[in-house]
This record gives C-alpha cells, sequence and structure tokens, in this order.
C-alpha cells in the first residue's frame, strides 16, 4: 500500500491510512502521563500493521505542558525510528479547565499569529467563555466548553494544535466542534481556525500537511469539506432478548452510517460522501448499567468500549471481525478504528502469575491501576484502560486482541 503524501493528501493514500487505524491513547501522553508499556505498544503496532495511530496525544482537563510536550515530541521521535510512515493523532478537545488555562503562557507567536501586540500574560478561561452562557461550566464548575468565536478561544486552539505539529504529530482530532462552534454561524470561525493551523502545518509538520477530523458526519464552508474526513462513534444497539450484546444498524439513533456529507477535500479531490471512521468511544456510563434502552447513546448502561472490555475474550474476537465485515460489506470508504488503547469506566479485573511488584509500583500511577499480592504470590491488578496487546510480562493486563485485529487490516 502506498502511504506517501507531502504538502497534501490523496484518497486513495488517506483511505490507505484510515484503513490501518486504531485509537491508541498514552503513545505520545494521555493527559497526564504516557503508556508504561510504550515499547511492547511499538511492537503491537508493527505486527498488526497499524498505520495511524489515533489519540496517541492529548490532556482533557489539565497537564504539566513543559513535561506534556517535551513527553510527546519524545515518543514521535521514537515511533517514527520504527516506522516512519506512522501517522501520530494528537487531539484538541472541547474542554477547558479555569485552574488549568489561567496557568499557561501564551507564547509570542501565538500574538503574531492573530496579528495581535505580544504581551507577557497566560491564557484567560473567562475570555473563552460564550458570553450568553452557552456550554458555560458543562462539564461541572469552572470547566466549560470554549467558544470558537471568542478570539482568545481561537488563539488557544490554535497554540495546541502548533504545539503537536511542531512535536511530529500529523494528525489532529478536534473532538466536538458542534459544541466548540455552538454560536458559529457558518462555521466560519472555525474555516478560519483550520486554515491557520493549515498553513502553519504547510511550513512546520513532518510532510508538510497535517489531517485534520473532528466528531461530526460533514461540514462544508464557501465549496470545501473544514475536514479531511469524518468521525463518528459507532452508536451500537443493544439486542433486547440477549444481555451485553450488540449489532449494529443503519440509520440507529445518530450514528454516521448512511449519512457521512461529502463534498471537496482539503487536498482538492471530491468526494460524493467522505471517507470517514467510526470508533469504540468512551463516554461514561450511565446510571441503569445492564439495561438496554435505544433511546440512549449508551450501551447497556457503558459507553462502548468500556462495555467492549467487559466482554469474553471469544466475545470480542467474534465481535471485532463482525464489525470490520459490516461496515466493508456496504461503505467502500467507510473503516473502523480498530481499539488499542483507552481509558475505561470501569475496572477490569486481571491475574498477573509471577508479577513483577516493583514494576507494578512504578507504573500504578500512570496506568490507573490496583493491585494485591495473593498468598500464592500472583497479583490481582484492577485497571481502568484496556489495552489490545498479547498479555505478557511486557503487558500483564493485555487483553489479547491485537492478532484479530492484524487479520482484519490484512483483508480490507
Amino acid at each position: 500500500m502506498d502511504f506517501h503524501f507531502d504538502g497534501s493528501i490523496s484518497r486513495e493514500v488517506l483511505n490507505n491510512y484510515l484503513s490501518h487505524a486504531i485509537t491508541h491513547t498514552g503513545v505520545g501522553q494521555d493527559c497526564y502521563a504516557p503508556s508504561r508499556t510504550f515499547e511492547d505498544d511499538l511492537r503491537m503496532f508493527k505486527n498488526e500493521g497499524a498505520k495511524f495511530i489515533g489519540r496517541a496525544a492529548f490532556a482533557w482537563s489539565k497537564t504539566n505542558e513543559e513535561e506534556h510536550f517535551k513527553v510527546a515530541k519524545e515518543r514521535a521521535q521514537r515511533a517514527h525510528e520504527v516506522d516512519p510512515d506512522f501517522i501520530l493523532q494528537a487531539c484538541v478537545f472541547e474542554c477547558i479547565l479555569k485552574s488549568f488555562i489561567d496557568t499557561v503562557p501564551i507564547p509570542a507567536w501565538v500574538f503574531e499569529a492573530f496579528e495581535q501586540p505580544v504581551e507577557e500574560r497566560c491564557f484567560s478561561y473567562e475570555k473563552m467563555l460564550n458570553p450568553r452562557g452557552l456550554y458555560v461550566n458543562h462539564w461541572g464548575k469552572d470547566c466549560s466548553v470554549q467558544d470558537i468565536t471568542q478570539l482568545e478561544s481561537r488563539m488557544w486552539i490554535y497554540y495546541r494544535a502548533c504545539s503537536y505539529i511542531s512535536a511530529g504529530y500529523e494528525g489532529i482530532h478536534f473532538g466536538q466542534v458542534h459544541l466548540i462552534g455552538g454560536a458559529d454561524e457558518g462555521f466560519r470561525y472555525w474555516k478560519q481556525i483550520m486554515t491557520m493551523i493549515r498553513d502553519f502545518a504547510s511550513k512546520n509538520a513532518r510532510r508538510h500537511y497535517v489531517l485534520c477530523d473532528a466528531h461530526t458526519h460533514g461540514i462544508e464552508v464557501d465549496g470545501e469539506m473544514l475536514f479531511d474526513y469524518n468521525a463518528w462513534p459507532i452508536r451500537l444497539k443493544e439486542i433486547l432478548d440477549h444481555p451485553m450484546e450488540s449489532i449494529v444498524e443503519e440509520g440507529y439513533y445518530d450514528s454516521i452510517f448512511g449519512r457521512s456529507k461529502g463534498g471537496k477535500s482539503p487536498s482538492g479531490w471530491t468526494a460524493e460522501s467522505m471517507p470517514f471512521i467510526v470508533e469504540l468511544d468512551n463516554f461514561g456510563r450511565s446510571s441503569f448499567r445492564g439495561v438496554a434502552d435505544h433511546f440512549s447513546h449508551f450501551n447497556w448502561g457503558y459507553d462502548e468500549i468500556t462495555w467492549f472490555s467487559l466482554q469474553t475474550d471469544e466475545y470480542r474476537h467474534r465481535f471485532l471481525k463482525y464489525l470490520w465485515r459490516w461496515v466493508r460489506d456496504r461503505y467502500p470508504e467507510g473503516w473502523v478504528e480498530m481499539p488499542s488503547r483507552r481509558c475505561l469506566t470501569e475496572e477490569i479485573p486481571f491475574i498477573w502469575d509471577n508479577p513483577d511488584v516493583d514494576w507494578l509500583e512504578k507504573v500504578k500511577e500512570d496506568e490507573f491501576l490496583k493491585y494485591e499480592i495473593t498468598k500464592d504470590n500472583r497479583a490481582i491488578i484492577r485497571r481502568s484502560y484496556y489495552s489490545a496487546n498479547r498479555r505478557s510480562d511486557a503487558c500483564p493486563f493485555g487483553y489479547g486482541d491485537e492478532d484479530v485485529i492484524r487479520e482484519c487490516f490484512a483483508n480490507p
């Protein structure tokens, strides 16, 4: 397959990347910490044939900025030693936390990009809020969705996206753009900021291009699509008489299937329906776990990745094959972004025989795990992450799904 691009990306190469896409947080840094199984993660990517590494670095609410981008850059350099064709995707999400935003200094180059006087100050949370209160405190007190019609918000989005590009990331996911752009009539401000980010990438990205997407069925502004491809959660439908089992169905809830809008891509080619990916998303859980509800985006009361993680090995493997085949049979340019590493809303238990307790103690904070050692010297590990890795001493809490993912990627 051809994975070459420079300055723009062809429809063929874009689909080649999306056909080998995974969601793997923590390659760079996931919110607070990078994956502590990084070298085994890289081994897994090569075994699977993965090329597009989604959500590799991001901060949902806060992080140590200096450390965050230092680790993100170092990890990207190491990943590209393993495979120069990897696209690592970072994220700029629809969440701003006052206690974090107000501590991040604004670099001079951000002021200059927006033709503003250079000041020595930090970003301002208050200046990013919608004046009418739209999505203010949406995620809790002093935790809101930034309003892109505010200059400060556009500066923030530009700063984070360009910082990731400079660190070696060639993909940016912009999350729920319909929330950030809730007051942006015609998505004019989104068009402005995307143009600025793409201009920055043309001079500073590894291959002079950044592949951009968001959770949308498609947005067109001035005759051109805002993003290179569309992305959406799968939106699983519960099988009412089969507890905890689900299927995929076109037209169900707000799924993207049959609804991916088309137009002229940022690279110049035109598609009646834009290429798209679907992912096993994480977004929390309801108060009615184990209960089916076809009028809710929850699946049996869970987000999609947590529901998936609660299944048996046999069901997970069967479901991934079913999902891959279902999408491929119906949509020539529709793809499944396979689960690889992602946070969960449940702590899933694992047993590790003959554990390395010193290693567990070192990684427990970064891997969000708890453990206890039994009398027969086994570790009972409870962890709020899913990892597709083969279970081994290098990744004792792996789910062992990587070979199924490799099989799917080998049969596009």
